[in-house]
């Protein structure tokens, strides 16, 4: 009886210890608070989970893990599984992907933003750049094209961005740059107190970000077709963790990816169908800026910045004549397969 006991004991001990060992629970550092911008993350999130019977689980953790400059740092040295950031927020730290960040590149919907961006994640010259951070590229964050909100009179002519102070990151600072803005690359979560403050006249930002951060709360307009560009904010993953997946939690993982981002692109939809009304309720003007004044400003920024980008790249041993080519055939081919 003492040996059948003995022997139950130890084959329940073992049992534990093996469903122990199968548990995976990963950390997911995002920011600001739960949003239109991190719905495919939690879509991910629910997915693995319910595809592995809660054996595989990611933590969201909105700002407690890091700051969102620091999100690719924290990858590198394995302080979390998973991480959101943009590109814009250190373009030194990850150079190839800024390629998606130039001004006017011609995106026109989120599904067109999606396709440039994986097609760019999947290129080997950008794999090895996010490798230097132990970072895996998982997916992108789509987001529309950045329009400006503002205070006092509409900015609705070309000289009216000279001298601007303006919450712009990336090539979208340059390209205001271009025209004679002040861009400043201040965080997300800090865009409302620089406005408040002064510290800038303008912000750019996706209808989504405008909301989250009260932005919209403290404007008079916003331009309605500026659409000078984006910022790109892949999702990555640590890869000795994803490495460390088993075979079961790494497929339910993979194959949560297209499902997480076809979620994304619906709720975002919803919420641009309901823009129109958020500006009226909170009289907020549209401001529309005339095609004149539209061809100036790429004039003055897409042509110049791409040949920059392109030189500055080339230099640092990036294939960026490549990646650039790659970006707008990936364009043409959605195109035309819709």
């Amino acid at each position: 009886m003492n040996n059948i006991l003995t022997g139950a004991v130890a084959a329940a001990v073992s049992f534990a210890f093996v469903a122990e060992a199968s548990a995976t629970e990963w950390n997911a550092s995002v920011w600001g608070k739960r949003r239109a911008f991190t719905e495919h993350v939690e879509k991910l999130a629910e997915l693995v989970s319910e595809k592995t019977g809660g054996e595989f689980t990611i933590n969201v953790s909105y700002g407690g893990l890091s700051k969102p400059r620091e999100n690719l740092d924290g990858i590198s040295i394995g302080a979390f599984e998973m991480a959101q950031f943009c590109a814009g927020y250190h373009r030194d730290k990850n150079p190839s992907i800024t390629v998606l960040e130039l001004p006017f590149i011609g995106v026109n919907n989120l599904a067109e933003e999606v396709a440039v961006s994986h097609a760019v994640y999947a290129h080997p010259a950008v794999q090895a750049d996010l490798a230097r951070w132990n970072a895996k590229l998982l997916m992108t964050s789509p987001m529309p094209q950045y329009n400006l909100v503002g205070t006092g009179e509409p900015r609705d002519e070309l000289a009216d961005f000279d001298g601007m102070r303006v919450r712009a990151t990336g090539g979208l600072g340059e390209a205001f740059k271009a025209v004679g803005g002040v861009p400043t690359s201040v965080p997300a979560p800090e865009a409302y107190n620089a406005m408040e403050s002064g510290v800038v006249d303008t912000v750019a930002f996706a209808q989504h970000a405008h909301l989250s951060f009260g932005t919209i709360n403290r404007a008079d307009w916003w331009t309605a077709n500026l659409n000078p560009g984006t910022v790109n904010c892949p999702v990555v993953v640590n890869t000795d963790a994803y490495e460390m997946l088993s075979p079961e939690h790494k497929a339910a993982l993979d194959s949560s990816i297209d499902e997480a981002i076809d979620h994304y692109l619906a709720n975002y939809a919803e919420l641009l169908q309901r823009w129109d009304s958020v500006l009226a309720e909170k009289g907020v003007a549209k401001v529309t800026i005339s095609d004149e004044v539209l061809a100036e400003f790429r004039a003055a920024a897409a042509d110049p910045a791409r040949a920059a980008w392109i030189e500055s790249m080339s230099a640092q041993g990036l294939p960026a004549q490549e990646l650039y080519d790659l970006v707008i055939s990936t364009l043409e081919a959605t195109r035309a397969s819709n």
